[in-house]
């Protein structure tokens, strides 16, 4: 491996996580709040550490494949490991294991969240918390694309970072990487400036409006209150979040595609179409059980409460407006299903992603034509209207039945290590492998992750890894011969 280029890279993420507490250091500052000092050293050690660094190894930056994993990998470890200093220095959350799981569950877009009382936090620090979805979102390590002088050292790191679906689906727009994630990061942010427009119109304050519109396009889920969105109580707010959380779940190539007025690639995207008949099924199916147990006083109410939850789960953000705990336990039910699709590939969202259930769900039809109806037939899986490689279902098949391996594995381990019971176990390892955040059980809704042991902790904030990176680039490092020249 190119040590000296790798250290470079990781240099710049130092230099880019200290730029980026200014932010929250102006936060402190308008608040005039006591988490000034926390902040601001925290931005010094970054940035003078990752200074030099990089300018050290800066004529170094030819990356090759196994640089790009272990960047992936070492590179989210490190922001979460200095991101978490603010918290520590100001006392708001004085373990070391708790402020890197927090910060992780940033970071990776998970939500989960060790504080037991939100509220008392102090603005920059809840800012920063919150801006961690922002950063994290689009994926941290393609800044380092934008800056990187040398294009194949970006795309081994865009290649690193990006889910096996997107490998699937080929979505790749443009001839130069670079210009890619700047396109990419644009339309997020015009997302997040929408989405903080409509919520400031609506009454909700400017720092309420960032935090969540942070939390609602990375679909992640942080808030700066306890009861979540629920703290509102205002179907304007629940709709508006619903629809950003739905285009944070949506392929970003899509938007482009729609900003160039190249509509039939919409039209044809296999992926999305499932995406939008799954939300509607869920949706309606959850709506009409609330209503036929007369869960809320309207049919319009369990509409809303039903919609925000299921796409929220869907997504992988993680908000909710309401304790589902106490729904029905039908509705419970199709939520906790909702838990393993995950929205599209090339979105901001994690889990399982519709295209693998997509690639399986064609490829088993297929299979049972040749065996049983049509066996001297050739019968292709097409997605987009294209045929898919084999090879390509390949990687659907493995990467959905890994990930059900690593759910039950977990669980076991946590039952074990913090004796907990089923239930919670296999929920918070879905919540966090998945990157949902809230669970069922002791890691519910009304409920945190404050209570499990650190081994416990360290085991979930490597879950949300794995979940970010989609499993092969955390795992494949565990490989003797990637070590091996």
């Amino acid at each position: 491996m190119n040590y000296p280029a790798i250290t470079n890279v990781l240099g710049k993420l130092l230099i880019v996580t200290g730029g980026s507490l200014v932010f929250p250091l102006i936060c402190s500052l308008y608040y005039g709040e006591d988490d000034l000092y926390a902040i601001a050293v925290t931005g010094c050690i970054a940035i003078g550490l990752g200074l030099p660094v990089w300018w050290f190894f800066r004529r170094f930056y030819d990356l090759n494949i196994k640089d790009g994993f272990f960047i992936a990998v070492f590179g989210w470890v490190l922001i979460s490991a200095i991101s978490a200093l603010p918290f520590m220095f100001h006392g708001s959350i004085p373990s070391f294991t708790d402020a890197f799981f927090e910060m992780m569950s940033g970071y990776t877009t998970s939500g989960a969240t060790i504080l037991t009382d939100i509220e008392v936090v102090p603005h920059g620090l809840l800012f920063w918390r919150s801006q961690t979805h922002l950063l994290g979102g689009m994926g941290f390590l393609t800044l380092t694309v934008i800056f990187l002088p040398h294009g194949m050292g970006g795309l081994r790191i865009f290649r690193a970072e990006s889910s096996p679906g997107q490998v699937i689906t080929k979505e790749k727009f443009m001839p130069r990487n670079r210009d890619t994630m700047v396109w990419l990061w644009g339309i997020y942010m015009v997302l997040n400036l929408a989405e903080t427009v409509l919520l400031c119109l609506g009454g909700m304050s400017i720092f309420d409006s960032l935090c969540h519109s942070f939390g609602t396009v990375s679909t992640s889920g942080y808030s700066p209150y306890n009861a979540s969105i629920g703290h509102y109580n205002n179907a304007y707010f629940d709709w508006i979040i619903i629809i950003f959380m739905f285009l944070g779940g949506m392929t970003f190539m899509l938007f482009y595609h729609m900003l160039q007025g190249n509509w039939r690639i919409v039209r044809v995207n296999t992926e999305f179409r499932y995406y939008i008949g799954l939300m509607l099924f869920f949706c309606g199916i959850v709506s009409w059980i609330l209503w036929q147990h007369n869960t809320y006083g309207s049919l319009i109410d369990a509409i809303r409460y039903a919609t925000f939850q299921v796409t929220s789960i869907l997504t992988t953000t993680g908000f909710t407006t309401a304790d589902y705990e106490k729904w029905p336990q039908a509705a419970q039910m199709f939520l906790y299903a909702v838990c393993f699709i995950g929205a599209c590939a090339g979105s901001t969202t994690s889990g399982i992603k519709i295209v693998h259930y997509i690639l399986i769900w064609k490829f088993g039809v297929a299979a049972i034509k040749r065996i049983f109806i049509q066996p001297m037939a050739v019968v292709s899986v097409r997605l987009n209207q294209r045929p898919v490689d084999s090879q390509i279902i390949d990687l659907a098949v493995c990467y959905f039945i890994v990930n059900i391996f690593l759910v039950l594995g977990g669980a076991c381990f946590m039952t074990l290590v913090d004796q907990m019971d089923f239930v919670t176990a296999i929920s918070s390892v879905i919540a966090t492998l998945m990157n949902i955040g809230p669970g069922f059980g002791d890691v519910g809704p009304s409920e945190n992750y404050a209570h499990i042991s650190d081994i416990g902790k360290w085991f979930l904030s490597w879950n949300m890894l794995v979940g970010r990176l989609e499993m092969f680039s955390a795992l494949v490092i565990f490989y003797p011969s990637f070590w091996k020249r």
